[in-house]
């Protein structure tokens, strides 16, 4: 269990928060929303959760009357039969990262996508998602989430993934193509996202995509934020490629859980400060 730095006063009246998942242990995630609770004056507290058993978990946090919780890798699908309701938008995309208390009623969300529409604005101009050829590595929940964003653009999608069977699941929900390794490869994207956990630490060697595919020009998104600056980011940038962190969509994400949880405007500035100060280069 993790609660990032805090020294401030706990008492049988701080509302608790959390994320489940596993590993967790290189989550930013209590870093982020305690610094941001301190930061509006709130008497509250977020910890790590590392658990194999998600039913549990959420049988836990209503015993334990939490607020709310991020779900990480991975349960953001099948938490979702352990919730009262999950809105609309979690409900399409077919993956819940944030879980908000709504009176006795335990309510899933979705703020991936958000968190990578607004992280992929850092870098495009409004409308450019139209019609822009996009492939989309990996088929877990950040990768639904990202694909249902890509589609509601109407942006040109396709998805590879190791699994075929899980790739050609989410292919088909997002009505787009699969490709195999090479088909990806050859498919001239200019838009290609990594929603693999490959180059994430303690593994930040390794590198999901071959040298050859990152000609100038091609926009290239990690949602891996940790390290920030990961082996895919440097390549790409070294061959002329644009590049957007998953940093900054953890940011823009965890912004959207903490205004769903608390109805409060996130205070953002806090948040990425609290991040990059914990995040290793």
């Amino acid at each position: 269990m993790d609660s990032g730095k805090t020294s401030r006063h706990i008492d049988s009246n701080t509302a608790l928060y959390g994320l489940v998942g596993r590993p967790l242990a290189h989550t930013l995630g209590p870093r982020m929303h305690n610094a941001a609770f301190a930061a509006v004056g709130l008497n509250a507290l977020y910890l790590a959760f590392e658990t194999r058993d998600i039913a549990g978990a959420v049988t836990g946090a209503r015993a334990l009357n939490l607020q709310g919780l991020s779900v990480t890798l991975p349960y953001k699908t099948s938490v979702m039969e352990f919730l009262d309701q999950v809105d609309e938008m979690a409900r399409k995309i077919g993956a819940v990262n944030t879980i908000a208390r709504r009176g006795d009623l335990l309510v899933g969300f979705n703020t991936d996508a958000y968190g990578a529409l607004k992280a992929l604005e850092t870098c495009l101009d409004p409308g450019a998602l139209r019609g822009m050829p996009c492939l989309i590595v990996g088929a877990g929940g950040a990768a639904r989430a990202l694909g249902f964003t890509l589609a509601r653009n109407q942006a040109a999608l396709a998805v590879s993934n190791r699994s075929r069977e899980r790739g050609e699941r989410l292919a088909k929900e997002l009505d787009c193509p699969f490709l195999a390794e090479q088909e990806a490869w050859e498919f001239g994207a200019d838009l290609l996202v990594n929603a693999t956990p490959v180059g994430m630490h303690p593994l930040a060697d390794t590198c999901p995509v071959p040298d050859h595919v990152l000609r100038k020009g091609l926009v290239v998104m990690d949602l891996v934020y940790n390290p920030r600056d990961t082996l895919l980011l440097q390549k790409a940038r070294a061959r002329g490629c644009r590049t957007v962190s998953g940093l900054d969509m953890f940011i823009f994400q965890g912004a959207e859980q903490f205004r769903l949880w608390t109805g409060l405007e996130p205070p953002l500035e806090v948040m990425k400060t609290a991040v990059l100060e914990a995040i290793k280069p």
